[in-house]
């Protein structure tokens, strides 16, 4: 088997090699010239000299890649604070190396990541600030028109305040789902897991919509009959909200008299999936990496005809993730959208 030396020691190998044969080629000539010549005297002081040279060159070497590695670790102020100012220093310059580029790499995907946060953030609270003014000043110029007079008229007053009540409703609808998103976030919001009939819960929510989906003349279906009830466990009141909102979804960016189906179908043992699917107007694929996130629209103008507080999407993740369960989407622009979500089967 070959031995794998480091750099250095090869190198003060190979060093002390052509310093030994040039002294000893030295001595023997100054010795020949003397005629003091002597073989055993020769060979002691050829093998002294050449461990002599090793040890000092290594020694050398070694101090002399140390202090300017070293002198690397120091100039790079930034990585006190990283991994690798808490590890000895190295001496060997491929360890070196791969250490630094994983930190540049690292510190690169780091800044990326900052800079995506940074304008997600910047974002976020236009979009807050943006869906929190629209109903304020809505419900504060009813009030102001009232108090300049129009309350006297008991028509424009009743009108004006049941406005206005609709302006601080849907305030209070944007303040709930955004504390119901904070407590899912950090995990606050407990669920009661329990076993349920889904097929019978999303018949409940079909019940309830029914009247929303007439409007536009949208058939809320199954895909199939099913003649028997398929459990899952999960917290029922937070799947039908799920439902709910998805549903609602396909109602809203429905064609008339479209159709809106749901469907149930095993996943793999213990698991179900749950498909919500329209035939719409869909979503373009651009459009589909930041679909769950908070406030993210994308029809702003036409999302805000619709109502709704710009939340829905991102509470379904959140209520699906905090299942421990996966959610998908799948959509093509001009034919309809898929969204689809796994729940464990009751055993």
């Amino acid at each position: 088997m070959q031995i794998k030396l480091k750099k250095t020691y090869r190198f003060a190998i190979r060093t002390s090699f052509f310093i030994t044969l040039f002294l000893t080629l030295l001595s023997s000539v100054f010795l020949y010239i003397m005629h003091s010549f002597d073989w055993q005297y020769q060979i002691s002081f050829t093998v002294f000299t050449y461990i002599i040279c090793f040890f000092v060159i290594q020694y050398r070497v070694e101090r002399f890649i140390y202090r300017r590695v070293k002198r690397i670790y120091d100039d790079l102020t930034l990585l006190e604070a990283t991994s690798l100012r808490n590890q000895p220093i190295t001496t060997d310059m491929a360890t070196l190396t791969r250490e630094i580029d994983k930190y540049a790499k690292d510190k690169k995907v780091e800044i990326e990541t900052l800079k995506i946060r940074e304008e997600y953030r910047k974002e976020f609270l236009g979009n807050v600030s943006h869906e929190l003014k629209t109903p304020l000043f809505t419900v504060q110029g009813y009030l102001l028109t009232l108090l300049d007079g129009a309350i006297k008229d008991p028509k424009i007053s009743e009108k004006y305040l049941n406005r206005a009540n609709k302006g601080v409703e849907r305030l209070i609808y944007i303040v709930r789902d955004l504390d119901m998103i904070t407590k899912l976030e950090v995990g606050d919001l407990s669920l009661n897991i329990e076993s349920f009939d889904i097929i019978e819960l999303v018949q409940s929510v079909f019940d309830l919509l029914e009247m929303k989906a007439a409007k536009k003349k949208i058939s809320l279906i199954f895909d199939m009959d099913y003649p028997a009830p398929i459990f899952v466990t999960a917290d029922k009141e937070r799947i039908q909200q799920v439902l709910t909102n998805l549903i609602v979804n396909s109602i809203k960016y429905g064609l008339n008299k479209g159709t809106t189906e749901v469907s149930i179908e095993n996943l793999i043992k213990n698991k179900v999936i749950v498909r919500v699917t329209d035939n719409g107007e869909g979503i373009s694929d651009i459009y589909l990496p930041r679909l769950f996130e908070r406030f993210y629209r994308v029809d702003k103008s036409g999302s805000r005809k619709e109502g709704g507080s710009g939340l829905g999407l991102s509470i379904v993740k959140h209520i699906i993730e905090a299942h421990d369960e996966k959610i998908y989407v799948e959509s093509e622009l001009g034919v309809g959208s898929e969204f689809s979500f796994t729940l464990e089967k009751t055993k």
